[in-house]
């Protein structure tokens, strides 16, 4: 059974950082591309940015230079690195199995606020 744990979410204010974490069980994790997407109140699940099995990344434009995705397969890890934080990323952050295309996120997600 496929467990992603997220943590690191926290209240911030503008212009912060955070450091996101997940912990994947359950499945052959360097196997799969990964991802994190949120969802903000009232709106639709976003992907936000996304690592491939060779460390490549994507990133939605709005993150671009601010938040930085990684991995490590002996860990069984996914992070964001969040900087430069703004109101409007304010959301539930998830990890997510997939890419931009095609993801499917099954954790409890970590609340990201961004608030002075």
């Amino acid at each position: 059974q496929v467990q992603l744990v997220e943590s690191g979410g926290g209240v911030v204010q503008p212009g912060g950082s955070l450091r996101l974490s997940c912990a994947a069980s359950g499945l052959t994790f360097r196997a799969y591309a990964m991802s994190w997407v949120r969802q903000a109140p009232g709106k639709a699940v976003e992907w936000v940015s996304g690592i491939t099995r060779d460390f490549t990344t994507d990133y939605l434009d709005s993150v671009k230079g601010r938040f930085t995705i990684s991995r490590d397969n002996a860990k069984s890890e996914l992070y964001l690195q969040m900087t430069s934080l703004t109101p409007e990323d304010t959301a539930v952050y998830y990890c997510a199995q997939g890419s931009r295309w095609s993801f499917e996120y099954k954790g409890q997600g970590t609340q990201v606020t961004v608030s002075s």
